[in-house]
């Protein structure tokens, strides 16, 4: 009995002390001793317990304390404050606010707002790194099975092939756009750039993207697509792009 009342004691303080804070100006938002989800709204020197969104955590980055922002979790330094509400989820969301991995393929993660989970896909031969929260070489990412790495594509032993220098490619076993560069014996998968395919070369391990019609077997692959419309759209995004490089660069050299 003796220890409950202490126990009891200790955290009737606690909440004292934390329910009587006084606002050390008339208008600001102050963080919270022990919670990183929590923080204080002073509006005319009248303190309110506010809680962030379940997943979010309140940044309180600013120094003149003006600043209302509920953060993603990882992005909020919470230094000794560590309390948080439980955790609310909802399908692919272990809380309510954040980015999650997707428990079965590396490969794909979730953005979850409010518990609506938005699915994201890493780009072919990239998984989701759960310590990064950004898509690396899926060879990288420990969470990734060795079947899920490349689609479980095996590259030649050392040795093997007799004209491969520093790396080797490899033709994809289903889909003509997508092949293998084989690296010290990892296999990373690559894609073409769209309007192209990968045609294998003369030699063991070599090949370039190609347009469909020089590739047997692959010459229906983007079906009734009007290629040429798609390159020329994309050779004119590359120009514009490199337009507006070259802008910016000579902008910057006559305001300096």
């Amino acid at each position: 009995m003796k220890k409950f009342m202490i126990v009891f004691v200790a955290l009737f303080g606690a909440a004292v002390a934390q329910d009587s804070f006084k606002c050390p100006d008339d208008f600001g938002f102050y963080p919270h001793d022990i919670s990183c989800d929590k923080y204080w709204k002073c509006d005319n020197n009248v303190a309110e317990l506010k809680t962030c969104g379940n997943g979010l955590a309140f940044d309180a980055s600013d120094p003149k304390y003006l600043t209302e922002n509920c953060d993603y979790l990882h992005n909020v330094d919470c230094g000794d404050r560590t309390q948080l509400e439980p955790p609310i989820s909802t399908p692919h969301c272990s809380r309510l606010y954040g980015i999650f991995p997707d428990e079965n393929k590396c490969d794909v993660f979730w953005n979850c707002w409010n518990g609506e989970p938005s699915r994201y896909q890493c780009s072919p031969g990239l998984a989701y790194d759960r310590d990064a929260r950004v898509c690396m070489w899926a060879d990288q990412v420990p969470e990734c099975k060795n079947e899920e790495v490349a689609n479980g594509f095996a590259c030649p032993a050392a040795g093997e092939l007799a004209n491969a220098g520093s790396f080797s490619r490899h033709a994809h076993p289903e889909d003509c756009r997508k092949y293998y560069i084989c690296l010290e014996g990892v296999a990373r998968e690559y894609g073409c750039p769209i309007g192209t395919v990968f045609k294998i070369g003369d030699s063991d391990g070599s090949g370039n993207c190609e347009d469909p019609e020089d590739v047997p077997g692959c010459e229906d692959y983007y079906g009734d697509l009007d290629l040429k419309s798609i390159r020329k759209s994309e050779l004119l995004a590359g120009l514009q792009s490199e337009g507006r490089k070259k802008g910016a660069s000579k902008g910057a050299a006559t305001s300096s």
